[in-house]
């Protein structure tokens, strides 16, 4: 699943593993209580614990973001790629992630 997001870089910190773009993290994997918190916006962060607290939990909030705890076991894989993906958008530079969307088609509409 990472091998699809450009320049991911992963770091074993300790009881973790830290999940970087350039350096810059935006997901960090807990292997023993099988959790990732990811970087998400604040409003997403407030939405997903609302709508399904079994699988999420507030994490923290810094600034804009909001992270949020997502309990891997309880969570589709295609699900869990796309808030990795969109917190690695959240994180990446612009020209990383404009690349991104255009070889995902990712907010393109069809004509």
């Amino acid at each position: 699943m990472l091998d699809e997001l450009p320049e991911v870089r992963l770091n074993q910190a300790g009881e973790w593993v830290g999940i970087k773009v350039r350096g810059k993290g935006f997901a960090y994997l807990w292997e023993e209580t099988e959790t990732v918190g990811l970087k998400a916006t604040v409003e997403e962060q407030i939405a997903l614990v609302a709508e399904r607290p079994e699988v999420f939990e507030v994490q923290f909030t810094a600034g804009r973001f909001g992270w949020v705890v997502v309990h891997l076991d309880r969570i589709e894989a295609d699900e869990l790629f796309e808030l990795v993906a969109e917190a690695w958008c959240l994180t990446a530079p612009k020209g990383l992630v404009t690349a991104f969307e255009e070889k995902h088609k990712i907010g393109q509409t069809p004509l």
